[in-house]
């Protein structure tokens, strides 16, 4: 951005040090806390599936086919549970990957073609901010499809821009063809769409007509279908309705339609990249809006990708009527671009303007550090501690039910062998009415090979599996025990934050009138 430079060769030291230093920066709190209810216990939880069941290939969700998502996510966290064990950090690590990888892509592309100052202080601005930090340690889908996303994003840029140099650039594009590829298999058609819709606006502003065919290039698209569609052949033809149920219900009904949770106003994600870059904003209108026209020249037009970038993904994730603050993350990049610039052009200013420059890095940063602890000190929903008591007390084999609830982190803690047995009115209330855990596990009954799911029972059913057995476990909220006359007589064995758990042996249960 700026006068045509030729950046200095980068060293394999710069590099390593570069990723150490990122790395480190996004990993060293990322196991403090607990997994967060429901959404970090859900997919982590499906990851445990398949571990406890030998079955990666169809992610489960207690026991059946669970097909809201790709695998990728899952697949990254199976092999670091599997090497690390069950501990956050390693249930961590596919957001970790994201940022990581969002942060070295991003630094790379601005080192080639803007030179290293300008480089280092865009990856100091990314890592510094919270939505960085956070979404990074954060164990759901949202960042690493922005790892995802944002270097496909630089690696197709990298390529245009050699391609326009006379440079080889056939490598990097096919590069950006396999992580779109991964981007498919991290978070469906998105993966592809949302960075191939930015590089072509962004094509299209800069009057670079003739580089759109460069795009749909026969081996990169070769190489992403490669890398993206074995996994939804395999589930195609294993089930016969499943790119019904994932393309047209959970994408396109999911982003055109309503009655799913989290329905925000238009204006919901300009606020929060506003509120969560507040350090940065006098740096923007200072070093963007303050600056005069002829300033503002773009030789290699990555100023115009980075605004085309932002603009792009606010407007793409704010047409649905569902959103949550994770979508958002693939515009942090390009904003930290933003950032850097506009801090770059400011500083033949004076000493004052630079210190207070370094102030709002830090104010950033420590807002984000602040955050981490903040969740570490006073974790939000999490049964670890009640299933850490399961875990040391039960013996395998013994059945764990749930009584009208579904505690997503509960199996990994606990070290379950077996799918837990969930109570509530399956056949009286319709469990598709509202977009929550009852409607995510009626769903599996779609693709269990019986139409049905043997795990999800009515109380009747709940107290003859129970009588059934030796022993059974029992977790319940404490408000619910009231309205269960047999279990106001037993004392839990543990509670936690509301919850309880309880050991059941049939003596203590109504088993005479099960018949």
């Amino acid at each position: 951005m700026g006068a045509v430079m030729k950046a200095p060769a980068l060293s394999r030291r710069e590099l390593v040090w570069v990723a150490l230093a990122a790395l480190l920066w996004l990993a060293w709190s990322a196991g403090l806390r607990p997994l967060e209810l429901p959404d970090e216990g859900r997919y982590v939880g499906v990851a445990w599936e398949g571990l406890r069941s030998g079955q990666w290939l169809v992610p489960l969700l207690n026991g059946e086919p669970f097909f809201h998502k790709p695998p990728l996510f899952y697949w990254i966290t199976e092999a670091s549970l599997t090497l690390f064990g069950s501990s956050a950090l390693a249930a961590r690590t596919a957001p970790l990957l994201g940022g990581w990888m969002a942060a070295l892509s991003l630094w790379w592309l601005l080192r080639r073609w803007s030179g290293p100052a300008l480089a280092r202080v865009a990856l100091m601005v990314l890592l510094a901010m919270p939505l960085t930090l956070l979404g990074s340690q954060y164990a759901n889908l949202d960042m690493l499809v922005a790892g995802c996303v944002s270097a496909t994003v630089c690696l197709a840029a990298d390529a245009l821009l050699r391609r326009q140099q006379g440079l080889p650039w056939q490598r990097v594009l096919v590069a950006a063809h396999a992580v779109a590829g991964l981007g498919v298999l991290a978070k469906g058609l998105i993966g592809f769409v949302l960075p191939g819709l930015i590089v072509m606006i962004w094509l299209a502003w800069r009057r670079r007509w003739r580089d759109l065919p460069v795009l749909f290039w026969p081996p990169g698209l070769l190489v992403m279908v490669a890398v993206a569609s074995p996994w939804y052949v395999a589930m195609q033809m294993r089930f016969p309705e499943f790119l019904h149920f994932f393309f047209v219900v959970q994408h396109f009904e999911r982003f055109s339609g309503g009655g799913f949770n989290n329905a925000m106003p238009f204006w919901f994600f300009p606020a929060v990249l506003l509120v969560a870059s507040l350090p940065a904003l006098p740096w923007l209108v200072l070093g963007h809006l303050g600056t005069r026209p002829r300033d503002r020249e773009d030789d290699h037009g990555l100023l115009s990708l980075m605004g085309v970038w932002l603009v792009t993904v606010v407007v793409f994730f704010s047409l649905p009527q569902s959103k949550l603050v994770g979508y958002i993350l693939p515009a942090v990049p390009p904003l930290a671009a933003l950032v850097a610039l506009a801090w770059q052009r400011l500083q033949p200013a004076t000493p004052r303007m630079r210190l207070w420059g370094w102030v709002s890095l830090g104010l950033s940063a420590a807002v984000s550090v602040g955050a981490v602890i903040a969740l570490t000190v006073s974790p939000l929903r999490t049964t670890r501690a009640l299933a850490e008591d399961l875990r040391s007390q039960r013996h395998a084999g013994e059945p764990v039910f749930m009584l009208n609830r579904f505690d997503y982190d509960l199996p990994m803690y606990a070290g379950l062998d077996a799918p837990v047995w969930v109570q509530s009115d399956w056949d009286t209330e319709d469990p598709m009415a509202r977009d929550n855990w009852r409607k995510e596990l009626a769903e599996t009954r779609h693709f269990s090979p019986t139409g049905e799911n043997r795990h999800l029972v009515n109380e009747a059913a709940m107290l003859k599996a129970m009588c059934a057995a030796p022993v059974s476990w029992l977790v319940a909220s404490t408000r619910d025990v009231p309205a269960h006359p047999w279990l106001t007589r037993v004392e839990p064995v543990s509670t936690h934050r509301g919850l309880s758990l309880w050991r059941l042996a049939p003596a203590q249960l109504p088993c005479g009138a099960q018949g």
